[in-house]
């Protein structure tokens, strides 16, 4: 964490509208950085990482291109709890390298600050790493109906994979701003607009 630039951690549950949330913030001129675009990097056919992950798991999770298979991977850590800590022990040191790369620069290029979006923010014990929590919820039935159409699932998948989850509720007791996007694009701008007005003191970026 850098002393030059404020860090504002932005998480949430899935299908709750993170990136809609972050490219507001993009708008502003405000840099964002998403964990999982890094995790990506941090796997690219050839790094040690992915060897590794290969070492680990086995070349089943490798596609026929050399790129990890992470939808592969993700259900092989699915209900594994032992595998899953496995790879966020891999993962996890190279993300948080590869972030500060990222922090440095846009610190360096003299931005005030900087949305850093993972969604196990919480859940990976990474809340030290930002200055504030900012956390995106939206109410249950809503959260159920966005992930049944944008995964094309059932409503039994879908309440199964948000159940796997940290309950949003849980999520919201670690947000210093919770940014509820249950309403429509017009609303959430303006609970985003009043977010912004108290961040920054109105003042621009």
């Amino acid at each position: 964490m850098s002393a030059k630039i404020r860090i504002i951690g932005l998480t949430g549950g899935i299908a709750t509208g993170k990136s809609s949330i972050a490219q507001f913030f993009k708008e502003q001129g405000v840099p964002v950085i998403d964990a999982d675009q890094l995790a990506r990097d941090a796997v690219l056919p050839g790094s040690p990482v992915l060897e590794k992950i290969i070492s680990i798991f086995g070349r089943d999770v490798i596609t026929q291109h050399g790129e990890l298979d992470r939808k592969r991977l993700g259900t092989m850590i699915f209900s594994d709890t032992v595998k899953r800590r496995q790879l966020e022990e891999i993962l996890h040191p190279m993300i948080r390298r590869l972030a500060k790369e990222r922090i440095d620069l846009a610190a360096a290029a003299g931005h005030q600050r900087l949305i850093y979006m993972a969604p196990l923010l919480i859940e990976a014990s990474a809340t030290d790493r930002v200055d504030t929590v900012w956390v995106v919820t939206v109410r249950p039935e809503i959260q159920l109906e966005r992930l049944m159409r944008r995964n094309g699932i059932s409503r039994v998948q879908a309440q199964q994979i948000i159940d796997s989850q940290m309950p949003l509720s849980e999520k919201e007791q670690y947000g210093s701003v919770v940014i509820d996007n249950s309403g429509t694009e017009a609303e959430t701008r303006m609970i985003l607009e009043n977010v912004w007005a108290k961040e920054t003191g109105s003042s621009n970026e």
